[in-house]
């Protein structure tokens, strides 16, 4: 099937920020008195919101986690990109097919417009979207997988759900593009096969997506 608009999810997919985040994130869990490893933080927040950390060590342990946490929690995870933050290999080469063959696609992340940018800028792929094709969970209020936010960005790029497709690496995420009544593309870069279930296709590499899109790169 050939689509009218191509969603990317950013970190993992885009960006090579998980192992970054995560790392981080489950540090600072850990600093905090709340033991995470680098698995469980994969496990429970990749590709979620912010919120979804509140959320889950509040009903998990009753603990409300500090008023300053995501504030510090960015500025820990930024100074990281700064100095590490690539693209994901071959995304690029991706994004100048389609952009080559006219064909639309935006982004849309759980992550805020902020964190979005901020990588954008590091990894030199604010070239590739301009400022009407990114969109956040913070736009919506609610992040994967919520189906939401899919919905939205397909509202605003003028195409109806039916006739996207979401490449996306979380497991939330493949759930939220199922919900949106798209299609999906799992990239199992980080995450097992197993657990992108309902996912339309599955792909290893990047080079593999232009051929699940039906390009000839």
């Amino acid at each position: 099937m050939s689509y009218d608009l191509v969603i990317f999810d950013n970190d993992g997919v885009l960006v090579d920020s998980e192992p970054l985040s995560n790392t981080i994130l489950s540090a600072y869990l850990t600093e905090l008195g709340h033991p995470t490893s680098y698995e469980d933080s994969l496990r429970d927040y990749m590709g979620a919101a912010v919120h979804r950390v509140h959320d889950t060590i509040l009903e998990r342990t009753g603990e409300r986690l500090p008023e300053d946490f995501d504030d510090t929690l960015h500025a820990r995870v930024f100074a990281a990109f700064a100095r590490e933050l690539r693209p994901v290999p071959g995304a690029v080469e991706v994004l100048e097919e389609l952009t080559a063959r006219g064909i639309p696609y935006c982004l849309a992340s759980s992550g805020s417009h902020e964190r979005i940018r901020v990588g954008h800028r590091t990894t030199g792929l604010d070239e590739w979207f301009e400022e009407e094709w990114i969109f956040s969970s913070e736009d919506v209020g609610k992040g994967k997988p919520a189906p939401d936010l899919f919905l939205h960005a397909a509202a605003r790029m003028g195409v109806e759900p039916g006739r996207c497709v979401v490449v996306e690496d979380s497991p939330l995420g493949v759930r939220a593009a199922r919900a949106a009544g798209m299609d999906v593309l799992g990239f199992t870069s980080m995450t097992p096969a197993e657990r992108l279930a309902g996912a339309t296709g599955l792909f290893g590499e990047m080079k593999e997506l232009p051929g699940l899109l039906q390009l000839d790169m």
